[in-house]
């Protein structure tokens, strides 16, 4: 049975063209078809979501779109409803990543989306929400209004099962018109929380589209890039280079591209108590979709002087890692990725013959973890459960170590005492780290959350404000002046 990817309004299926890319994953296998697009077809659906937008969507309430979105949620949170049960089906064998995996991950993160953190999302950047629907007075004097972008293009990547409905629901809450572009290692869920719109509320339904293209390959690329007023980007930072040198100079582009996570453990943290779970959420940052999100830990700095030294503490970590990848195997891994894996475990051996490093887990074991005792900078490793842990005698040693790697900064994974925290966390923040989360909850932004220190809704739009002199002018020109 072949699976249709894309949400497609005003264009009929039977019109288009479809690609169709075979997936194997635990001895399962299935087709999923991409829409492929000519130019008349892109210039149609760009203008279909772009007139739509501007006579629904924008007109709308914006608790409406809000009750849209929780709707669609709370089917997809539903493990009974058909998208559901298809969703926990097809995507461990279109990803790789084990089924209890994907339904793990995938309530967790649709749980963000649900209507109490959509409103949590509009509070974090609007101080009134009611910006979105209309003018409002400000404390200045005079009036302010938020539009959201006419036609918003998301250019996802497919490294985390459903990562398009967070930029895709951002575009929805501030009105923008949208048409997300497809990544073809997770090509379903967009178009699958997109048709779930279309049937709770059709008029929401014809003013979004979800479609695909080879990026560089297709001669409707540029008809999207054209036509789009801002493009929001995920992937790696020499894909959004390119990108950013196809967009018009008045395209306003808001990329998000490769970053690396780490954790840092302070000495009050580590007694026979509290180590075994630190390490237990540790590894469960590492397994977590095989740190391919950009806030996967990599590395962690572990500070002397606890009663759980260093040492000890990378075999409780070795032990919880071991103890989940009997739960929830590996996947599959792709001829680069196995190579980078190998390249990182061969440098790390070679260290470990030399004594500057304690290497733990065999290949087979299908994770690795290297133990240094000298303090070393920031830099990344082969992925897929592979993890440095590094020996600091204090924490205030870490911001030096990672600043060389500013521009590639997000998430910090912290455990230690609430004074040592502030003070650690304004000592990471001016080294370029834009998120402070504990151990275990690195993998699971907060709603609302400061994507790489940035506005979810917030950078999206723009504003048209009545000054408070034009109100005052305007009383002169009043019926009742006379």
């Amino acid at each position: 049975m072949i699976e249709h990817a894309g949400h497609l309004p005003g264009l009929t299926r039977e019109a288009l063209r479809w690609r169709e890319i075979s997936h194997s994953a635990w001895d399962e296998s299935t087709t999923i078809a991409l829409p492929e697009l000519d130019e008349a077809q892109a210039a149609a659906l760009c203008a279909h979501v772009r007139d739509n937008a501007s006579a629904r969507l924008k007109r709308m309430e914006t608790a409406r779109i809000v009750d849209a979105i929780e709707a669609a949620i709370a089917r997809l949170l539903d493990r009974s409803h058909p998208l559901r049960r298809k969703a926990e089906h097809l995507l461990p064998i279109v990803t790789g990543y084990d089924r209890e995996t994907v339904r793990l991950g995938l309530t967790g993160y649709l749980k963000t989306f649900r209507k109490p953190q959509l409103l949590r999302f509009l509070a974090e950047d609007f101080a009134n929400p009611g910006i979105l629907d209309g003018f409002q007075p400000t404390p200045k004097g005079g009036y302010l209004r938020a539009h959201g972008p006419e036609l918003l293009l998301h250019v996802w990547a497919g490294n985390v099962p459903a990562l398009s409905l967070w930029s895709l629901i951002c575009g929805l809450l501030v009105k923008a018109g949208s048409i997300g572009k497809l990544a073809s290692a997770e090509p379903l869920t967009a178009g699958w929380f997109a048709s779930l719109l279309a049937e709770i509320d059709p008029e929401i339904g014809e003013c979004l589209a979800i479609t695909w293209w080879k990026g560089g390959e297709t001669a409707a690329e540029p008809i999207f890039l054209r036509e789009a007023d801002t493009v929001m980007a995920y992937g790696g930072n020499e894909t959004l280079a390119a990108l950013r040198t196809k967009l018009p100079i008045t395209t306003r582009f808001l990329p998000h591209g490769h970053k690396i996570g780490f954790g840092v453990i302070a000495r009050e943290a580590l007694d026979s108590r509290k180590a075994p779970a630190l390490a237990r959420f540790a590894a469960h940052d590492v397994t977590r979709y095989e740190q391919q999100g950009c806030y996967s830990p990599q590395m962690l700095f572990v500070e002397r002087g606890g009663r759980v030294q260093p040492t000890e503490f990378a075999r409780y970590v070795a032990q919880e890692l071991a103890a989940i990848a009997s739960r929830h195997p590996r996947r599959a891994l792709s001829q680069g990725e196995a190579a980078s894996i190998a390249s990182w475990r061969s440098a790390q051996e070679t260290r470990a013959m030399d004594g500057a490093a304690e290497l733990l887990g065999e290949p087979s074991d299908n994770w690795s973890i290297v133990h240094v005792e000298a303090p070393e900078a920031l830099s990344p490793t082969g992925l897929n459960r592979t993890l440095k842990l590094v020996s600091v005698k204090s924490l205030d040693d870490v911001p030096a170590l990672v600043a060389p790697y500013r521009s590639f900064l997000q998430t910090a994974g912290i455990a230690t005492s609430p004074e040592r925290l502030f003070r650690l966390a304004e000592q990471l923040g001016a080294v370029g780290v834009s998120r402070i989360a504990p151990l275990g909850r690195m993998t699971a932004p907060e709603a609302g959350w400061h994507h790489d220190g940035r506005f979810s809704l917030l950078d999206l739009v723009t504003f048209t404000e009545i000054e408070q002199s034009a109100e005052a002018a305007a009383e002169g020109f009043a019926p009742y002046v006379d």
